[in-house]
């Protein structure tokens, strides 16, 4: 039994590359900067205390570390959205994956910021792709790709106060900086499936669901108004716990956003109608035929969070899925999140690759950048906090070889609010471990 002697040894590795001490001031002169919303050519990022200080043509003030990006792009840090980064460690072992509940007298009100871990393997993987913030988002039988089994996340299980439940709980926001605490603020978004996997959950029929949804937000408010006769048993019996209950106050009134899994045209349209009529805040989450009804999320002022590699029908709900989709809502004026693949956890580097190809079939390059960088920040209520380099913002900032959309150019500089992050993970460590062990450790000598 080597494997518990080799994990322990990784991570011993992984602590003892722990990041340099932020410096009081440091300077990465000479490089292209992607500032999230416009170029800098041959500019200066100055960074001090966590933050970007300034950001300009001008030269590394005295006394600063210097680092040369001369021919190199410095670009924020890339935020992966609909992601299991910290909350999942192997998709086919159950104990190690805290993005999904199964109990229906607990759903709206799942918090997944407690279960998160710092130290996960994926984040140093992750941090490679240039990433350095994460909304983590719970799973549910609608979510996109990874391992996910409807038989064991919310909405699936028996009994409880309200069975089926609508919710899957609520997102986080982390970064991605080595050891400590990585949690950013917690219950950020409300996330529920629509479409086919909401249909299912409410019983086989989409016209369920929206009247189920309609019913649970009329006893949100009512429990809301009477709070005090809810403490005193002076309330009609109500279908959802108290927690889920509370959980909802803020989706109900509008100040927490509903993250809703939809795919077909007609569900976003009617998705769209839904919000309407009870003034609920939405993001779309998935919206492969976004660009049949774009001129609609757009009036709506509506975000998207993507894939734009999605563009094969393999259901009845995606059978107008295009490569064209991230352009097209783009260009009607919708705020688009590019996500990364399969749950964007073990696979969240590819965000970046999936945005190139957004590139290549119409999406203007800078609008990618945003895609990856200032409109996470922006759709989840934190523009101006990290996503962009600019005065003010958290000095997440990646000096890339070359163009970050390229997938040859690897990163040689991070730094998460200030702070320069190795360069390596568990997968390098044991790259370099065994690519030339002479002799090999005694335990694979036989």
């Amino acid at each position: 039994m080597r494997l518990p002697h080799i994990l322990a040894g990784a991570v011993a590795a992984l602590s003892l590359a722990a990041p340099a001490l932020a410096q009081d001031t440091v300077a990465i002169v000479g490089g292209r900067i992607l500032t999230g919303t416009s170029v800098i050519e041959n500019g200066t990022v100055v960074i001090r205390d966590g933050k970007i200080v300034s950001v300009g043509s001008g030269s590394a003030p005295s006394g600063a570390r210097v680092i040369d990006a001369t021919g190199k792009t410095v670009a924020p840090g890339f935020v992966a959205v609909d992601s299991g980064l910290a909350g999942t460690e192997v998709g086919a072992v159950s104990g190690t994956n805290e993005l999904r509940n199964s109990a229906n007298t607990l759903s709206a009100a799942f918090d997944i910021s407690y279960g998160l871990d710092p130290w996960s393997f994926t984040l140093p993987v992750a941090r490679l792709g240039g990433i350095t913030r994460a909304v983590v988002v719970p799973q549910h039988p609608g979510s996109s790709g990874g391992h996910v089994h409807e038989d064991e996340t919310a909405g699936a299980g028996d009994g409880g106060y309200q069975t089926p439940g609508l919710f899957a709980g609520q997102t986080a926001i982390i970064n991605l900086g080595q050891g400590g605490d990585i949690l950013v603020k917690p219950r950020v978004a409300m996330v529920a499936p629509f479409g086919e996997a909401g249909a299912d959950i409410a019983g086989g029929a989409r016209g369920a669901q929206f009247v189920l949804f309609k019913e649970t937000m009329a006893e949100v408010r009512l429990y809301a108004r009477n709070k005090s006769a809810y403490e005193r048993a002076g309330l009609r019996d109500l279908s959802l716990s108290r927690a889920d209950l509370e959980a909802l106050i803020p989706v109900a009134n509008g100040s927490m956003p509903l993250i809703v899994s939809v795919h077909r045209a007609s569900d976003i349209q009617q998705v769209l109608r839904l919000a309407r009529e009870e003034g609920i805040k939405l993001i779309l989450d998935g919206a492969e035929e976004g660009w049949l009804v774009a001129g609609d999320i757009a009036a709506a002022g509506v975000p998207v969070l993507l894939n734009p590699i999605s563009n094969l029908p393999a259901d009845f709900e995606m059978r107008a899925a295009r490569m064209e989709n991230a352009a097209a809502l783009n260009a009607a004026g919708v705020v688009i999140a590019i996500k990364g693949n399969e749950g964007s956890t073990h696979r969240a580097r590819e965000a970046r690759y999936n945005a190139g190809n957004a590139v290549s079939h119409g999406l203007p390059y800078g609008a990618a950048i945003a895609a990856l960088t200032v409109n996470p920040a922006r759709i989840f209520g934190m523009a101006g906090q990290f996503g962009q380099i600019a005065p003010g913002a958290a000095a997440d900032v990646v000096v890339w070889s070359g163009d970050p959309l390229e997938p040859l150019s690897q990163p040689s500089a991070i730094f998460i609010d200030g702070v320069e992050q190795p360069l390596t993970s568990r997968a390098l460590l044991l790259r370099d471990r065994y690519r030339q062990q002479t002799p090999m450790p005694p335990a694979y000598r036989n």
